[in-house]
């Protein structure tokens, strides 16, 4: 996959990531981390040596001088996981000023709950999904067609958005350093974590390792459990 800054990576149903900026290279964290020594830059090798050392003894400032900027779709339950990472900075649309779309994350299957793993889950046989789904959409529809009447009955958004549930899509400006992705990838890639934000993650480390090629080959060298996130 490649990505410029119009490209849309579509994730989920209706989702996306958008990269929307970037600054920096692996060359500029090698550069940051030779000021200390009021050094630059020393060719390919030896800066792809630095970058792995670096990370490998936990030296992470020279990568908060690189940021991603991104614009992502995803549902709300997505988000609220999404926005546990705090050294990052976040812009979301609010319901409170605009009308929420009729979007809802609709699921291709359901899961069932693992018993040994209280926040993991798995694909089951047993489970009808055809029914499971019809119950799902007509407690979205029901919820969405209250929202609406609450509106014409001259409810502030601000109020009748408390009826929607978590599966509604929303949309946010999400600015980040490299240093800071790269925990995030290090947590969202993981196999525990959530499928629906794990899709989300696997997309932006496509987008790092083709943004900062050094320093992700060292990171999946370093972290060779999260090496299936971008392959």
């Amino acid at each position: 996959m490649t990505t410029d800054q119009k490209t849309i990576v579509k994730i989920l149903d209706k989702g996306f990531v958008k990269l929307i900026d970037f600054m920096g290279s692996d060359v500029r964290a090698a550069n940051s981390a030779r000021v200390s020594f009021g050094g630059t830059a020393k060719g390919e090798e030896r800066d792809k040596i630095l970058i792995k050392y670096l990370l490998e003894h936990s030296h992470y400032s020279p990568f908060e001088h690189c940021y991603f900027q991104f614009h992502i779709k995803c549902p709300i339950f997505v988000a609220r996981q999404w926005m546990r990472h705090r050294w990052c900075s976040y812009n979301e649309i609010s319901a409170r000023y605009t009308e929420v779309k009729e979007e809802f994350y609709i699921p291709e299957k359901f899961r069932i709950q693992d018993k040994t793993n209280k926040q993991g889950s798995f694909e089951s046989k047993d489970l009808d999904n055809a029914k499971l789904l019809a119950i799902y959409e007509k407690a979205i529809d029901d919820s969405y067609q209250a929202y609406k009447q609450l509106l014409d009955q001259g409810v502030a958004r601000e109020m009748a958005r408390m009826i929607l549930p978590v599966g509604q899509y929303t949309e946010f400006y999400f600015s980040v350093n490299a240093r800071s992705l790269l925990n995030f990838l290090s947590l969202r890639c993981d196999s525990h974590a959530q499928k629906e934000i794990k899709d989300y993650a696997d997309a932006m480390a496509e987008i790092f390792k083709e943004k900062m090629p050094w320093t992700y080959e060292a990171f999946e060298q370093i972290n060779k459990k999260f090496a299936p996130c971008a392959n």
